[in-house]
């Protein structure tokens, strides 16, 4: 099987000429004129950009994907690639409209009239994993009802064993590569694929997401319909709206474009912090504008997850990026476990700063983050940085939002825009706030803990003085030692407390 998909890729590649894509930005171009001469059946090709997009809809939804990330990548490609590839957001072919009504009326095991009151049997929107369709309930409510592709699952598994195939070959010929882990990464792949082929799982992502943004003046979250939900099947609210693509129609809609970039990197970076919780798959033919301006979250198959560690890590990073602490940067990829122990502070502090100083006080159209990317990848590869597996989905939506904020606002500086949110949140983590939060969260803990002290201090007192007796007591003394401390620093966050309100108290009178 694997043998037939590659022989597909490579036909596929051929018939569309791509080859001549990546032989043309050979300098001499003479491999370019020698394979036009081999091939010479191919000269009256369409344009490459338009080559390049059937080509990946030719070979299936990954490559689709591929090609949806690079869309938004209009610093790194040429403008009629990205343009061709931007078609790829919300326009790939749809499967028959038959076939979507037959796999309806198989799932829900009735007539298609019986289960809406109307049904638009022509898609509204086609992507690589799914299609949508119009529809009201029997109440008369405006729906929009998304049907799994027949067959996409196993078209996935063949493409997925291709790529850890790849992944497993890349590890075994090239050292380096292990550092990378790059199987970790298509299993990571892998999974979240798996999680966006479940539409079910799709329908708890939307309706988690539409929790946390709930009643927000900056993003609004269909509501999901889980009486007709399945697998295979999601019904959710209609949503109505401009493609955030649509630049010009947006204007003449008076939407504030430079408040609307803006609001989108407010809207991650509350995700990312706040929630731990973020839509991971934000290329423009899944977002919406509304007419009051609010952004409309669609296709929520691919969520990232983070937790508080990693979010600790990342604040801080940022922060002391924004601040253009570049030892601490060092430092927290150390203590983090992302740098080897032995690595030289100092020499990597200056690393860090020769890849980042310069992009400092420019506007976001004067700032390549491909190649600040490429470049922060050469100095982790020179001082051993393991790449984080849980953070690739993470690192794909960063550059999904740098490609709206181009389009959107190029002006927009991304810096000043996130840093006063990073600071806000640092200061509710480790100020007064999180301090309470944390000792309401630790507090059912406590309330477990110390019923048992009486029974731990009994037991330790009561031990026999044999040889195993004597281990069982040092165990138990030290977990009573552990209790006493925390009691301890339970008293003194509580006297703390105490001190502080009475203080408030004070000032206030």
């Amino acid at each position: 099987m694997r043998l037939i998909r590659l022989a597909k890729i490579a036909w596929v590649s051929h018939r569309f000429g791509l080859d001549l894509i990546l032989l043309d930005a050979e300098p001499s171009g003479r491999l370019a004129h020698l394979a036009r001469r081999v091939f010479f059946w191919r000269r009256s090709l369409a344009p490459r950009g338009e080559r390049l997009r059937l080509a990946l809809e030719a070979l299936g939804p990954i490559f689709v994907k591929f090609g949806q990330m690079l869309s938004t990548r209009r610093d790194l490609l040429p403008t009629d690639l990205a343009d061709e590839l931007a078609r790829l957001q919300d326009r790939v072919p749809p499967f028959p409209s038959e076939q979507a009504m037959a796999l309806l009326e198989k799932f829900y095991a009735r007539p298609l009239s019986s289960v809406f009151a109307e049904f638009d049997a022509l898609p509204v929107a086609s992507a690589s994993v799914a299609q949508v369709h119009f529809a009201r309930l029997p109440s008369g409510e405006p729906v929009a009802v998304k049907i799994l592709r027949p067959g996409i699952r196993r078209v996935i598994a063949n493409d997925l064993s291709l790529l850890d195939a790849g992944a497993a070959l890349l590890e075994r010929i090239w050292p380096e590569a292990r550092r990378l882990k790059p199987r970790e990464v298509v299993a990571e792949f892998a999974k979240h694929l798996d999680n966006e082929l479940d539409l079910m799982r799709e329908a708890a992502n939307c309706a988690h997401l539409r929790r946390n943004f709930l009643n927000s003046p900056l993003l609004v979250v269909p509501e999901v319909h889980w009486d007709w939900c399945g697998r295979t099947v999601m019904v959710m609210q209609r949503m109505i709206g401009t493609p955030i693509s649509q630049i010009e129609q947006l204007r003449r809609q008076g939407v504030d474009l430079s408040q609307l970039a803006r609001a989108g990197v407010e809207i991650f970076f509350t995700q990312v912090f706040r929630d731990g919780f973020f839509h991971a798959d934000m290329h423009p033919g899944n977002i919406f504008v509304s007419n009051t301006g609010q952004y409309i979250a669609l296709d929520f198959g691919i969520m990232g997850t983070l937790d508080d560690n990693d979010k600790n890590y990342l604040a801080q990073n940022f922060l002391a990026f924004f601040q253009r602490d570049y030892k601490r940067v060092a430092q927290a990829h150390v203590e983090a476990g992302w740098a080897p122990k032995e690595t030289r502070i100092d020499e990597f502090e200056a690393a860090i700063r020769a890849v980042c100083e310069p992009i400092f006080d420019k506007p976001l159209k004067d700032i390549s983050f491909g190649r600040l990317l490429l470049r922060l990848f050469q100095t982790s590869r020179r001082f051993n940085v393991v790449v984080q597996p849980q953070l690739v989905l993470l690192q794909k939506t960063l550059l999904n939002i740098e490609g709206l904020g181009r389009q959107l606002d190029p002006d927009l500086d991304l810096w000043k825009t996130a840093k006063p949110f990073l600071e806000r949140w640092m200061a509710e983590q480790v100020g007064w706030r999180g301090l309470l939060a944390n000792l309401e969260r630790e507090m059912p803990r406590w309330a477990h803990l110390l019923p048992q002290l009486p029974r731990l201090a009994h037991a330790a007192l009561s031990a026999r003085s044999d040889t195993e007796s004597a281990r069982q007591r040092d165990d138990l003394a030290r977990k009573l030692a552990g209790y006493r401390r925390r009691m301890t620093a339970l008293t003194v966050l509580t006297l703390v407390l105490a001190l502080t309100q009475i203080a408030l108290w004070l000032q206030h009178r």
